[in-house]
């Protein structure tokens, strides 16, 4: 097997609940920080394109102090087995095609670029690294999702 591992289609591999670890670090300040909890991907009921509701919580530790932190993202089916990710408001966030294994998505947000790289390594396990550069930001966000069901 090599370094990524193909997905026929993504919905139908994100499908479930993920234990997810993510780092996140500043470069221009060198402050780290981390996030732990699990991400669900379930059936998204109120979109009448169908696709999954994707929610995360956990805490996000940074600079000593522990928050509660959640998101919510739509993953709605395109051809070919592929996604468009969405913010829970609609607004698009970018495109998702693993059927190589690997795939990267830019998402421009004000004088902000993010940039996102998505490996598959096998069945149970993917990463997502998003690099954001702009003015006021300089970071790397590491995450790394291991399948719980």
């Amino acid at each position: 097997m090599g370094e990524f591992w193909p997905v026929p289609d993504v919905l139908a591999y994100l499908a479930g609940r993920w234990r997810v670890s993510r780092s996140v670090r500043d470069l221009a300040s060198g402050a780290e920080g981390e996030f732990t909890g699990t991400t669900g991907f379930r059936e998204d009921t109120e979109s009448p394109d169908g696709g999954l509701l994707h929610h995360e919580s956990g805490t996000f530790v940074w600079q000593g102090v522990a928050r509660p932190a959640e998101r919510t993202l739509r993953f709605l089916p395109r051809p070919g087995g592929t996604a468009d990710v969405r913010f829970a408001d609609g607004r698009p966030f970018h495109d998702l095609d693993l059927t190589s294994g690997r795939h990267v998505a830019d998402h421009p947000c004000a004088a902000d670029l993010y940039r996102g790289e998505f490996v598959v390594r096998d069945s149970d396990h993917w990463r997502t690294v998003w690099r954001v550069r702009g003015p006021a930001k300089d970071l790397v966000l590491r995450t790394d999702y291991a399948r719980e069901d």
